[in-house]
């Protein structure tokens, strides 16, 4: 809103100056400025000296918010130590136990298999003859 001729000696006489509106070169500044900061994520840069790099936890740990006893070992850890979910409960990476991959399961499961002798009980024995072709098996019975 405007303010009258009045109005504007009023303020003046009071201490208080109009604000002014920022000249067309003040303003492109501002802009440049504020895209720059926009296009730098709009964080501070950090100092490289103080600057602690962040270690990244394995999958499912977490950093302890108070101290424990790990139940696989009974051993203790302290608060801000690396623990993990465990059978009981929580405790150390280590005493947790190693979670297989798909391929690996798979692997276990076949093995297990051959060896109860599972996987050959339902298929009938071979016709060939030793050092005979396929064409010259004797028939079948």
């Amino acid at each position: 809103m405007g303010q009258t001729p009045a109005q504007k000696a009023a303020k003046a006489a009071r201490g208080q100056q109009p604000k002014k509106r920022p000249g067309k070169a003040q303003r492109e500044a501002i802009k440049r400025a504020q895209a720059a900061k926009k296009a730098a994520g709009g964080k501070p840069a950090a100092k490289k000296t103080a600057a602690k790099k962040a270690v990244p936890l394995p999958r499912g740990s977490l950093r302890a918010a108070y101290p424990g006893t790990c139940p696989a070992c009974f051993k203790d850890y302290a608060k801000g130590e690396v623990i993990t979910k465990v059978a009981d409960g929580w405790g150390h990476p280590g005493c947790a136990p190693r979670q297989l991959s798909a391929a690996e399961r798979e692997f276990a499961r076949n093995k297990a298999r051959i060896e109860s002798g599972e996987t050959f009980r339902g298929q009938k024995p071979s016709d060939w003859r030793l050092g005979a072709s396929p064409s010259s098996t004797r028939p079948a019975r």
